[in-house]
């Protein structure tokens, strides 16, 4: 789903549901923000869930918490590349 938004915008075309002014990179940052936040709330629920004995059993609680784990860790590798960058920037002199 979001590679297709990354394809889409490597070759030029606007993110889908992007405005015009609006700034195609910041729209997909913050949806794959709100993915990760949304795979976090999935796995507190999942473990909440199998805690008060509630339906789910242990092996979709840790798959929730395996996802939203891994997600974090990408979101977190993006961003550190991201400030790498921008601190390269930063020292080349023009």
């Amino acid at each position: 789903m979001q590679t297709a938004a990354i394809a889409s915008m490597a070759a030029g075309a606007p993110a889908p549901g992007a405005q015009d002014g609006a700034s195609p990179f910041g729209d997909l940052l913050k949806t794959a923000v709100s993915g990760v936040d949304q795979l976090q709330q999935q796995a507190a629920n999942a473990v909440t869930g199998m805690l008060e004995g509630s339906g789910a059993d242990i092996h979709e609680a840790m798959i929730a918490t395996q996802k939203a784990d891994m997600a974090f860790e990408l979101t977190l590798a993006v961003r550190n590349k991201a400030v790498a960058a921008y601190q390269q920037v930063m020292g080349m002199q023009f």
